[in-house]
């Protein structure tokens, strides 16, 4: 129903407009009356009709001025006039102020419905109109953000966008900034949902605080962000946006932030970020990247690493973990130093790891050869270092199971020869590996170490040291220059006391008392 407010300063026409009107029918329904355009301007104030219906000359306030003061206050109420012969000058003047209808006094029931039904048809239309018009805003916020993501999309993708049509996106999505901006550039690794996509989308929306424009592009999310006053804080907001999404997902986002430039090179901006995601070969996943990180290589002309494949295939081939680890380790470094290209850097792992499978037993070399495009595909040397890692462990663990009963034996052969060779001045690790097995001392000193727990040369003098408190218990007469004569210490006695002191705790001399003693 529409509210109606009748005026007029004669009581018989209030009292008979009001009775003879089916207000009703008219969806209308009569709010109140007044006697002049005060008392109705007032009421005006605290109830707001949407129809008056005025006479024009009234007293206090005509009619007129009734009109002027709720066109200027109260626009969009709808007023009909009431005038007597003779007032059309009243009515002209009203017109300019909106008023359509006017009616010549007396009037009746007919023509104040007829009036009526045209103001409520108007008014109807008119909400009609409010009500398109607000549902078309309200359909437009809900896809706005999805247009403003295509249009991102559009932006960075497109060669044929430029500064006019920045401009004009600008006007239609209400964008105000034409100013320095950075794009951030988030990727997922492989195995991802793209529930999680939108995860750390919406997780770097929150912490950012609202970007200026943000979509999604394959499995990357892309962030335009106007140029921060210190760009240290915005890269821990950057690392709080990561370690957040990690937390809640335990997967690693790498992300790339683009140099500073002006909205209409954002196409340029982005090749760049997509160039920077590429680093991540070396720095790793989880990585936030940025020129600065990749300033060194660029600035390095391409080379060769200078890499001896042998050493790692010779640390698995012997069984040793710690140095086969430490070859790979060194290997990786070096590759991760060069930052050669990736291709290339992937060709000289593929070559080492070849070279390590030829030394592997026929029958196991396919089942290697069959991971070679494993390696290929793989994204970040991370993930080789830890490939490679396992294949090092796998090839060097089955070694040593290979060479231990080999190994064992050849420990026993050293034993042997020490045994033998008690008093060889001459007895020494280089003497039994070159003289005695023929084979080369470092490697034997590490197999001797492996298998007996001690360097071959304490062996030996500890060896000796036994054989001395042997000799001693068989003859108590033995002088001690024969004992180092007998234990390979020459014409040095003295040298002799202070090694069996260091292990015995006390000089031959003073052993050999205590043994008498103790044998009375």
């Amino acid at each position: 129903m529409y509210k109606v407010l009748l005026v007029d300063d004669e009581r018989i026409i209030l009292d008979g407009i009001s009775r003879m009107v089916d207000w009703q029918s008219m969806q209308t329904e009569l709010i109140g009356t007044a006697r002049n355009g005060v008392e109705a301007f007032d009421f005006i104030q605290k109830q707001t009709p949407d129809i008056i219906i005025s006479d024009i000359r009234m007293p206090g306030m005509d009619g007129l001025e009734l009109v002027a003061r709720v066109h200027d206050a109260y626009p969009h109420i709808r007023i009909v006039l009431l005038s007597g012969f003779g007032e059309f000058d009243y009515a002209s003047k009203a017109m300019q102020y909106g008023v359509k209808h006017y009616l010549l006094k007396p009037t009746n029931e007919g023509k104040i419905g007829e009036a009526l039904q045209e103001i409520v048809a108007e008014l109807e239309q008119e909400t009609s109109k409010e009500s398109f018009v607000l549902n078309m805003k309200a359909e437009l916020e809900k896809v706005m953000p999805h247009v403003k993501e295509q249009f991102l999309k559009e932006f960075v993708t497109n060669k044929t966008y430029g500064h006019w049509d920045w401009d004009y996106f600008r006007s239609l999505f209400k964008l105000d900034f034409d100013y320095q901006i950075r794009l951030l550039l988030f990727q997922l690794e492989e195995g991802f949902e793209f529930e999680q996509l939108f995860a750390i989308k919406n997780i770097a929306q929150e912490i950012l605080e609202s970007p200026l424009l943000s979509t999604t592009i394959g499995n990357h999310v892309l962030m335009l962000l106007e140029e921060p006053e210190h760009i240290d804080q915005l890269q821990e907001k950057i690392y709080h946006i990561r370690d957040t999404f990690h937390m809640y997902y335990k997967m690693d986002a790498t992300i790339a932030l683009s140099e500073s430039g002006h909205i209409t090179k954002a196409r340029q901006l982005y090749k760049e970020s997509l160039s920077l995601l590429n680093y991540r070969f070396y720095l790793g996943e989880g990585s936030l990247i940025t020129r600065k990180d990749t300033a060194v290589s660029q600035s390095v002309p391409t080379k060769e690493i200078g890499w001896d494949e042998e050493r790692l295939n010779m640390s698995v081939r012997s069984g040793h973990r710690e140095e086969a680890e430490a070859a790979l380790h060194d290997f990786i470094c070096g590759l991760k130093e060069a930052q050669l290209d990736i291709d290339v850097t992937k060709s000289y792992v593929i070559q080492q790891f070849v070279s390590l499978v030829r030394i592997c037993a026929p029958e196991e070399m396919n089942a290697y050869f069959a991971q070679i495009p494993t390696i290929v595909e793989m994204n970040t040397l991370q993930a080789i270092q830890s490939f490679m890692g396992n294949i090092v462990t796998s090839m060097t663990e089955r070694f040593y199971g290979m060479n231990k009963v080999k190994i064992s034996g050849i420990v026993q052969k050293v034993i042997d020869v020490i045994n033998d060779q008690m008093g060889n001045t001459e007895l020494s690790l280089n003497w039994v590996a070159h003289e005695m097995l023929y084979m080369n001392a470092d490697y034997l000193g590490k197999l001797f170490k492996k298998e007996t727990g001690e360097k071959f040369s304490n062996y030996v003098m500890k060896a000796r040291i036994t054989r001395a408190t042997e000799l001693i218990a068989a003859d108590a007469d033995i002088k001690i220059f024969e004992l180092a004569e007998r234990l390979g210490f020459g014409d040095n006695p003295q040298y002799f006391s202070q090694v069996f002191k260091k292990y015995r705790g006390s000089t031959p001399s003073e052993y050999m008392k205590s043994t008498e003693t103790s044998a009375f």
